[in-house]
């Protein structure tokens, strides 16, 4: 691992010590929890969609967890930010590992994916696709 490795690793560390977008949001168009029962993270993420109910506008988080799980909510809550639902849902496991820029060992590939995979079920809510009450990564 190298020196970019370090940067990754910092900048993991920063968006856990200093999270963006952690709260509420007043008025969310879609909220949704899931947790990773084999950790201990619980999320929840809050989307304010644009007015074409399309276009994700503002993503904020709550939750608690390892600092996996909480940098990768932060940075998803800033990389969802004018991308559409659509766009949302195309989202991968390899899309996550790429924005945290380090390699996730595999027992802890649940505790980084579980924002997306919570905002994912939670825009499948809101579209009526599916309906559950909580997301769980196992």
């Amino acid at each position: 691992m190298g020196l970019g490795s370090d940067m990754y690793r910092q900048q993991i560390l920063d968006h856990y010590k200093n999270p963006r977008n952690k709260g509420e949001i007043p008025d969310p168009d879609f909220s949704h929890t899931g947790e990773n029962p084999s950790c201990g993270d619980t999320i929840t993420v809050n989307v304010q969609l644009k007015d074409d109910n399309e276009t994700i506008e503002y993503v904020s988080f709550t939750g608690d967890g390892c600092a996996i799980s909480q940098a990768s909510a932060s940075m998803l809550s800033e990389h969802l930010q004018g991308m559409t639902l659509e766009e949302l849902d195309t989202l991968d496991t390899d899309d996550v590992t790429e924005m945290l820029g380090v390699d996730i060992s595999p027992m802890r590939i649940k505790c980084a994916v579980l924002a997306r995979q919570v905002a994912q079920d939670g825009a499948a809510i809101h579209d009526g696709e599916i309906a559950i009450e909580a997301t769980t990564v196992e």
